[in-house]
């Protein structure tokens, strides 16, 4: 976290005649006051993993200086929110009703507070309209054809690194949704996932925190 290396050298200066015990306190203070930081002002998520001197899931409390405290973010808001802005700029526009069908799922749960997904969640953003993968493949001639797979490559640029994304095709569970899954009443070409009484799989970018 930005301002430990500078914390370092000021408390070593700072706290020269006191005891270790209360150097080690001075920084568990110090890296719960940044951590709120940036939390506060939505620098950071409030979903995060902690290492101290390289335990994970130790309290700050049990630091032994020079540390380090640092802190693993998962910062799924903005990668779900930029998911969702660039498959809406790419969805057809017409009546709005498709750009309004996109659900988040964090294993395979409806999620509506991002911030909650924890950082080893598997997150899958689907659309409900039952012909999603029409749009997708571009067979009504309409706006949208490889809207997901384009926004899957805008976000393995922009997240390089820091997210794993893939682009398949997924059946739904029950329950999602009122329109999920989606029974073909007729058969829609010969292979076999595409006849009568089958449930449709739906176009989806499935996103990864990288270990």
């Amino acid at each position: 976290m930005a301002g430990f290396g500078t914390f370092e050298r000021d408390i070593k200066l700072a706290t020269a005649d006191l005891e270790r015990g209360a150097i080690n306190q001075a920084l568990a203070a110090f890296a719960r006051s940044e951590l709120q930081k940036v939390i506060a002002t939505g620098q950071a998520s409030a979903t995060y993993e902690r290492y101290v001197n390289g335990r994970r899931g130790a309290s700050e409390e049990t630091v032994q200086a020079p540390g380090p405290i640092l802190y693993e973010f998962a910062n799924w808001p903005l990668v779900i929110r930029t998911a969702i802005g660039e498959l809406v700029k790419r969805a057809p526009r017409r009546t709005g009703r498709y750009a309004s069908g996109f659900v988040v799922l964090a294993n395979w749960a409806v999620v509506r507070s991002y911030s909650e997904i924890r950082p080893e969640d598997e997150v899958v953003i689907f659309n409900v309209r039952p012909y999603t993968r029409r749009i997708e493949a571009g067979a009504n001639r309409s706006a949208g054809k490889r809207h997901f797979d384009q926004t899957r490559r805008v976000l393995a640029n922009r997240f390089r690194g820091a997210f794993a994304f893939e682009t398949r095709y997924l059946q739904m569970r029950p329950g999602i949704h009122p329109e999920v899954p989606y029974v073909l009443r007729h058969a829609q070409g010969r292979r076999k996932d595409r006849q009568a009484g089958s449930q449709i799989t739906y176009p989806s970018i499935v996103m990864k925190l990288v270990d």
